[in-house]
């Protein structure tokens, strides 16, 4: 098996998540921040690509609108702006919906996306969803991204059960996932993170009750 070709892409790490009108809930966003810290720094050591992805809506909009205090990059990832291989502007949830972003990881013979940011319930799971009829694999950094509260007519769910519930969904179909310092390693090593499938996480889902 060939070693993964990787790009890690941070997705959204912006104030809107901090100071604005979508606060991070699980995990701590202090505690998130710094592991997206960790592993841009990760990256740059092993002279991997980083994607820094920022959402931009219209200047009138309640969140991310362009230009606004908000809509900036987290200082963490501000400070990697001018290093970034690629930075996107994106107005869906999907990081490959109306960008640029899969040409240019085919360009760049990229097989392998890693995932941090936020929201975990939002742009995160999409983003993964979407890359599979790419033929993309994906990892998704479970201590480097993050969720928030929820409650509609739908029904309502804590932060941390979303953010869980989502990461044991995306490892059982659409993501390898993981911690940024067991990821780290494996970018060192040059070795591939694995995934459940649908058939194991059912089965073993069935012997937990």
């Amino acid at each position: 098996m060939s070693a993964p070709r990787r790009v890690l892409i941070v997705i959204d790490a912006q104030h809107e998540y901090f100071d604005g009108l979508l606060p991070i809930q699980f995990p701590a966003r202090d505690d998130s921040i710094a592991s997206i810290h960790t592993a841009i720094d990760a990256a740059q050591q092993t002279d991997t690509p980083v994607v820094l992805v920022q959402h931009e809506l219209p200047a009138e909009a309640p969140v991310f609108a362009s230009g606004s205090p908000t809509w900036q990059n987290h200082p963490t990832v501000a400070a990697y702006e001018d290093a970034a291989a690629k930075r996107i502007s994106k107005q869906f949830s999907s990081i490959f919906a109306d960008t640029d972003l899969e040409a240019w990881l085919r360009e760049q013979n990229i097989d392998t996306i890693t995932l941090v940011g936020y929201m975990t319930n939002n742009c995160v799971v999409a983003s993964a969803a979407a890359a599979e009829p790419l033929g993309f694999a994906v990892e998704v950094l479970a201590d480097a991204t993050g969720a928030i509260d929820l409650a509609n007519e739908a029904g309502t769910a804590p932060a941390r059960q979303v953010h869980e519930t989502l990461m044991a969904l995306l490892h059982s179909n659409w993501a390898a996932v993981t911690d940024t310092a067991t990821w780290a390693t494996a970018l060192r090593t040059s070795a591939t993170l694995t995934k459940s499938d649908l058939v194991t996480s059912a089965t073993q889902g069935r012997s937990t009750r």
